[in-house]
């Protein structure tokens, strides 16, 4: 088969990339490298994130995405279109159809600004599928039925709550508070109590490696290296996971305000199912610690954790792309 269908999860962190009968071809993260003198690309992916405040004047390296929307069209246009051409090749006899996750909240704006990005980057037909969506469909949730299913799907820059049923949202939130936003609360929080500057790096791996949603028996530790925020010498201390649980929490309350607001607008029938049913937690920020823990205490119903959560995304959007008649309705196309 010549046309070639490619699905897209691109994250504010991730990206992900899937190809018609070969499976997820790329992970990596969602960051350019340019050189602002000759105004070209440099690297992407994973050479692009290991330059993060680490290049010298006259390189930068860059987040096309924030908070799940473009921040950058032209480092869109030029991430999207290398990895189209890792993906399937520089030479292309015919442009591929794409399916692509977007927020449940985007704009018509923010569409427009994907799928021009898109175009120009190489790709035929495009077809926007809503995140939750995608989640769901992922998470193997029997979304085709009359029946409520709840998902939250935790990513880099939002945090997508919906109920599901048949085929379509009902109640949604598109909160742009996510997985960036505890990294941030996690800097500032590390300056201002103990008086160590951290970049987003180190943030991100103190969250992945003893990061907690509530306070824990035996906490886990780690060295922290920076720079102290008053001599401007380097320095290293000791943090637990329990230091960190409170930065951690300013950010997860917002997002358990949203998850109260979605069940409060909530049909009463719908409601009963997923008493029954319970919520999941999809996307990278469902690996935090005992994160199902707080939201269900929170919200009086049962949350867990879908398998494989950051590769929810990708796998409901290769179903779609795989049986795109099936899921017709999950789809708008241009």
């Amino acid at each position: 088969m010549l046309l070639k269908h490619v699905g897209i999860d691109l994250g504010t962190s991730v990206t992900r990339v899937a190809v018609e009968g070969k499976g997820v071809v790329i992970d990596e993260p969602t960051v350019v490298a340019i050189s602002m003198k000759e105004r070209k690309v440099l690297a992407i992916g994973s050479e692009a994130r290991s330059m993060l405040g680490k290049v010298p004047s006259g390189i930068e390296a860059r987040r096309p995405i924030r908070q799940g929307v473009i921040a950058s069209y032209k480092l869109t246009e030029e991430i999207l279109r290398g990895l189209l051409a890792r993906s399937l090749g520089r030479v292309r006899l015919f442009k591929p159809e794409v399916v692509i996750s977007v927020p449940a909240g985007i704009t018509s704006v923010e569409e427009r600004a994907i799928i021009e990005a898109l175009v120009q980057a190489g790709a035929g037909k495009v077809f926007l599928l809503p995140q939750p969506l995608a989640a769901a469909i992922g998470a193997g949730l029997p979304i085709e039925t009359s029946s409520g299913n709840m998902i939250i799907n935790l990513g880099g820059g939002t945090s997508e709550i919906a109920v599901i049923s048949m085929d379509g949202i009902v109640t949604y939130a598109s909160k742009r508070v996510a997985g960036d936003s505890i990294n941030e609360a996690i800097v500032s929080h590390l300056r201002k109590r103990f008086g160590v500057m951290v970049g987003e790096q180190m943030a991100e791996k103190l969250k992945l490696h003893i990061g907690s949603a509530t306070l824990m028996d035996n906490p886990l530790e780690m060295e922290v290296r920076g720079r102290d925020a008053t001599s401007g010498m380097p320095v290293s201390i000791k943090i637990s996971s329990n230091d960190l649980v409170e930065p951690i929490k300013l950010v997860l309350n917002q997002i358990i305000t949203a998850i109260k607001k979605v069940l409060e607008q909530t049909p009463p029938e719908l409601s009963s199912d997923i008493i029954d049913r319970g919520i999941v937690i999809s996307g990278g920020g469902a690996l935090l610690r005992n994160i199902d823990d707080l939201f269900t205490k929170a919200t009086g119903v049962a949350v867990s954790i879908v398998d494989d959560p950051e590769n929810t995304v990708i796998k409901g959007i290769y179903a779609v792309m795989a049986d795109q008649e099936g899921y017709k309705r999950t789809l708008k196309d241009y």
